[in-house]
């Protein structure tokens, strides 16, 4: 059994190796420039800063810290047409030749919905949330972020947008191997709605206002997603299936 799977892993560890090449030459760039970044990043915190409160750095060792994580965040960002291609070469063996062909929408349409899911989070989901975190506790404290915490904390909430919003086009990928059909997803819609609000609740700040702008639009991806798979897989009942066999059997004695 492990013969068998050997060729798979030399794959998946070559397409892995080239991804992470990637990643640590987008970082070495984004290096270059981590403290524009750095200032996109921080634009949404400063907007609702009170008077007299500053982003500061409580560690020697933090400044530098961040400057590594914002260029790693913003390289994996830059390289993440290379992986979502690599991971389409992976799975091309499996594939028919005319879902082969699917390469290039598919990279397309997995790095568009990321950035849509990062741009939603940046400029609606981050303003709202800072908002309300900074001037719930103005009147007592003075608010002064660490820019270590920030930054992680910031680059986690955005990523996770980023990946919720692939939601359809995984599910692309699953109809067209025949993994789900939009009968399944229906009868799964109630644990999904579930599922979404924990992921919600994890992922953003704790008010219930980011949960919603996390749910909500998962919420509507999700009937998205159903359309996609009936275009794609749609279900047949068990009846008109056994109608369509008996169909082609007749046709194959004629």
């Amino acid at each position: 059994m492990f013969e068998e799977l050997r060729p798979h892993i030399a794959e998946l560890r070559k397409r892995l190796t080239i991804s992470l090449v990637v990643v640590i030459a987008m970082f070495l760039i984004c290096f270059s420039f981590w403290q524009p970044i750095l200032s996109w990043m921080i634009a949404p915190l400063k907007a609702v800063l009170p008077e007299g409160s500053n982003v500061i750095f409580t560690g020697v060792q933090e400044p530098f810290f961040t400057a590594m994580k914002v260029a790693f965040f913003a390289g994996f960002i830059g390289a993440l047409p290379i992986i979502f291609w690599q991971f389409w070469l992976f799975v091309a063996p499996g594939l028919y030749d005319n879902e082969k062909r699917l390469v290039i929408p598919f990279v397309t349409a997995a790095t568009g919905m990321f950035l849509m899911g990062a741009a939603f989070c940046y400029y609606v989901v981050v303003p709202l949330a800072f908002a309300f975190l900074v001037a719930f506790g103005s009147t007592l404290f003075t608010a002064l972020p660490s820019i270590g915490e920030y930054v992680g904390f910031f680059s986690k909430i955005l990523f996770g947008f980023g990946l919720s919003f692939e939601m359809p086009v995984v599910i692309f990928f699953f109809a067209k191997l025949g993994l789900v059909t939009d009968q399944t997803l229906k009868e799964f819609f109630r644990y999904a709605i579930v599922i979404i609000f924990t992921i919600a609740a994890i992922l953003t700040p704790p008010d219930v206002l980011s949960q919603l702008l996390m749910a909500a639009p998962l919420t509507l991806l999700y009937g998205i997603s159903i359309w996609i798979a009936k275009i794609v897989n749609p279900y047949v009942p068990p009846e008109e299936d056994e109608t369509q066999a008996d169909d082609d059997d007749e046709t194959q004695k004629d």
